[in-house]
């Protein structure tokens, strides 16, 4: 039977070690945490429980199909709801609007919040509709670094159609000229964080993200989104995948252009085939002994990372719901101070999230477990601690002004996560969420392919790596890993 060592068991690793153990191998994961899951974990705290990381989960079939391919019933084991609204928006104006996912509900509620024409909507839906049936076969399901991907039928379709997906106009320029609300703009503007990017910067080619919200829906695992990362670790088990936690891989080893194996300390543990499910840069830096770095990654724009406070509500706020959004004023200077200037904005754009709202359980009776998010510079040596205790105030004096409350006598528990943890835990390039930004045309195609050219045997997956950031696309990386590996027979 062959062998396979994965490094990592974030949500990619996991699925790598599930879909090349279908295929017939024997996987090993490698942990350096005590945990699975990488961003994607849980804590708890004062009676209270979190998901520490990704809170947003669209595309579940990704999951499903893990199961499926593993001959079990998803349902068995792993469980969702649809939700009916996706989010809750709140502006500086006193406009809020909850945003539902019915595409038709949702143009009727942008016309009557915002003024904005329904037609104008439902357009701007169809063509990101459009767009994603053009990127997924080929950006997003296959190597962007393979001719065979080009010269597929779906390949030589969306080049043919590469004129639709605005590559050369920016995501905020597109939605200024099909909206007539600014507020309505930003709403659009916003998507390009869910992969870490600047609206004003990355490519219209972005616009694609909100049909993964209103084309297929948002949805809720029925135990928290750690429910992913428990649901997968407990199915690689069933299958024997082994774990080794608490374990540091040293190095990777390389014979004459072929994987040996990888190193932790002074072991050595031989496979055939090892997959990085690591931050690519800090896979070449640490572990790949006498290869260098490519330059367009070492060049690269990390993404944006995030400030997050973990707050224990002793309270009820009816106004909101799963997710929420309050916008700040001048959402350009925001962007400018992340990625222009690496400071946070005095008036940040804040996302809470409150899983409790829906899971009962996440908070003791009466109260909310509020996950505070905002948009932060990666690591670049800043000083963290000055820089989070200001935005801390900013935050709450934000809230204060339209909900209506000081929100501090409320909390009576608090964790903190900044891009220096971030870095530190799950080894992220200067606590990047999501690797690279994609705040350049062709950032898409200078993302580091999942293979190793010229090493037999070495794959990558991740957020790090193609296709990208964020649940759905690094499930698909993993496919595509193994996609590129033969089954055993």
């Amino acid at each position: 039977m062959g062998k396979v060592v994965v490094i990592g068991s974030g949500v990619a690793g996991l699925a790598c070690a599930i879909r090349l153990k279908a295929k017939g191998y024997e996987v090993t994961v490698v942990e350096a945490n005590s945990y699975p899951g990488g961003k994607l974990t849980e804590f708890t705290s004062n009676g209270y429980r979190f998901d520490a990381g990704p809170s947003l989960f669209t595309m579940p079939t990704y999951v499903d199909e893990l199961f499926e391919i593993s001959n079990e019933d998803p349902r068995e084991y792993f469980n969702y709801k649809k939700l009916t609204h996706s989010c809750n928006y709140f502006y500086e104006d006193g406009t809020r609007l909850t945003a539902p996912s019915d595409p038709n509900e949702f143009a009727t509620v942008m016309h009557d919040r915002l003024g904005e024409n329904r037609r104008s909507v439902l357009r701007f839906l169809r063509k990101s509709g459009r767009m994603f049936r053009i990127t997924a076969p080929v950006f997003l399901e296959k190597s962007l670094h393979k001719w065979s991907t080009y010269f597929s039928f779906s390949g030589i379709r969306g080049i043919l159609n590469l004129w639709r997906l605005r590559m050369f106009s920016s995501m905020d320029s597109v939605n200024r000229s099909s909206f007539s609300s600014y507020k309505t703009v930003q709403f659009f503007n916003r998507f390009a964080t869910y992969n870490g990017s600047n609206p004003y910067k990355a490519p219209a080619t972005l616009n694609v993200i909100p049909h993964l919200e209103f084309g297929y829906g948002t949805f809720l695992p029925e135990n928290g989104m750690h429910d992913i990362t428990a649901s997968l670790y407990q199915l690689a088990l069933r299958k024997g995948i082994q774990f080794e936690f608490n374990t540091n891989v040293t190095e990777i080893v390389i014979d004459q252009k072929k994987v040996k194996g990888i190193k932790a300390g002074e072991r050595t543990i031989d496979a055939e085939l090892v997959v990085s499910n690591m931050d690519v840069y800090h896979t070449y830096k640490r572990l790949m002994k006498g290869f260098e770095l490519p330059q367009r990654i070492e060049e690269a724009e990390p993404s944006s990372s995030a400030l997050i406070f973990y707050w224990g509500i002793k309270g009820s706020f009816p106004e909101l719901d799963l997710h929420n959004v309050f916008f700040t004023r001048e959402y350009a200077k925001e962007f400018e101070s992340i990625f222009n200037y690496g400071s946070i904005y005095p008036d940040p754009t804040i996302y809470i999230n409150i899983t409790s709202k829906h899971v009962s359980k996440d908070a003791p009776e009466g109260c909310e477990n509020w996950f505070v998010m905002i948009n932060v510079p990666a690591n670049k040596g800043q000083d963290w601690d000055t820089m989070v205790t200001r935005a801390r105030i900013n935050i709450l004096e934000k809230l204060r002004r339209i909900l209506g409350k000081d929100l501090k006598p409320y909390i009576e528990t608090e964790e903190v996560l900044d891009p220096v943890k971030i870095e530190s835990r799950t080894s992220s390039r200067k606590g990047s969420l999501y690797g690279s930004s994609s705040n350049s045309r062709f950032s898409a195609f200078f993302r580091h392919p999942n293979f190793k050219s010229g090493v037999k045997g070495l794959y990558f997956c991740g957020g790090s790596v193609h296709p990208g950031g964020g649940i759905p696309l690094c499930l698909l990386g993993a496919k595509i890993v193994a996609s590129m590996v033969k089954p055993i027979k």
